[in-house]
Parts: structure tokens; C-alpha cells; sequence
């Protein structure tokens, strides 16, 4: 298998791919201090199908940063940078060059569920603003948000990472010599 490195073609769709997360992340999300839906793990699942998991998690961070620097909404924490890097790379591990199938979508959405919005968010949220980790105001939206978005992401996973001609996308990504 020949080793991929980053040329034009893969350099202009990662950064569609940023643009698009920072759109849905920034402009098309639903916040509050202490929990946000937003379906930038799209854009993510398409970053980790066709860049794996090191380059999905260096646009992840690039998306946080720009979106940080373009529509800021709250101070800049450096763990939530952290946990894009996680998030990008998580997906890039589940997907890139693999079937997609309902396991992998099942197991990918729980890793990042537990990872990222139960153990490392409430901890830089914790830390954010002062309040004691095993807080009401902390917890109860969060397991709420939980229990409806495992299956709705799982789902989405599926079935756009299924619609994606991901195998035909690779293929002309691949560096050719001559």
C-alpha cells in the first residue's frame, strides 16, 4: 500500500471539510454554556474516511482554532482544542480505510460519547467555570443529550459514511508514480 502525502487535491477538500465544521459548529448550533448539539461529527467522519486518524485530527483542531478565531463565543480553552484533536483522530481511526458498518458507527459514536462528552468536557467545563465536577448543572443536560444522540449519530454515521463514494474518492487521492 502506498503511503499518501498531502498534495493539492487533499489539501483543497481537508479545507472544505474545516470551512464546513466551522459553519455547522459555529453558526448552525444549538449552545449553551454547559452542552452543545451541533452535527459537525459529519464533516469529522468524512475527514477521518479519507485522511485518517492523525491528519482528521489536525483539521479538527485547524476548525476549532479558525472558529475560535472567526466567531468566538466564550473565552479560548485549550482543552476543547484537545478534545477536537481526540474527536478527528477517534473518527480516523474507525473509518479510515475500512467498511462502514454498523459497529464501526455504533462503537465510534460511543468512544467519542465517553471520551469527549463524559469524562474530558465536564472536566474543562468543571474547570471553566469553578463548579464542582459532579454538578447538577453539569450532569443533567448532558446524560439527556446522551441518551437521544448516541442513536441519531449512529444513525447519521451510517448512513451518509454509506452514501459517500469514499472507495472512488481514495482511489483519485492516492499519489501515482510514473
Amino acid at each position: 500500500m502506498k503511503k499518501n502525502r498531502l498534495d493539492a487535491r487533499m489539501i483543497a477538500i481537508m479545507g472544505l471539510l474545516i470551512a464546513l465544521m466551522v459553519t455547522l459548529s459555529r453558526l448552525i448550533s444549538i449552545e449553551t454554556p454547559f452542552i452543545k448539539l451541533s452535527v459537525t461529527f459529519i464533516p469529522q467522519v468524512i475527514m477521518g474516511i479519507l485522511f485518517g486518524p492523525f491528519w482528521s485530527g489536525i483539521g479538527s483542531v485547524l476548525a476549532d482554532l479558525v472558529g475560535m478565531a472567526l466567531f468566538s463565543k466564550s473565552a479560548f480553552f485549550i482543552g476543547f482544542t484537545l478534545n477536537a484533536f481526540i474527536e478527528g483522530a477517534i473518527y480516523g481511526f474507525f473509518f479510515y480505510r475500512k467498511e462502514i458498518t454498523w459497529k464501526n458507527a455504533i462503537l465510534a459514536t460511543l468512544s467519542v460519547t465517553l471520551i469527549i462528552n463524559l469524562i474530558l468536557t465536564p472536566l474543562w467545563l468543571a474547570l471553566m467555570y469553578h463548579v464542582p465536577l459532579f454538578s447538577w448543572v453539569v450532569w443533567a443536560p448532558r446524560l439527556l443529550k446522551t441518551v437521544i444522540w448516541i442513536p441519531l449519530q449512529s444513525i447519521a454515521i451510517y448512513y451518509v459514511g454509506r452514501s459517500i463514494p469514499y472507495k472512488k474518492i481514495l482511489q483519485s487521492l492516492t499519489v501515482r508514480t510514473k
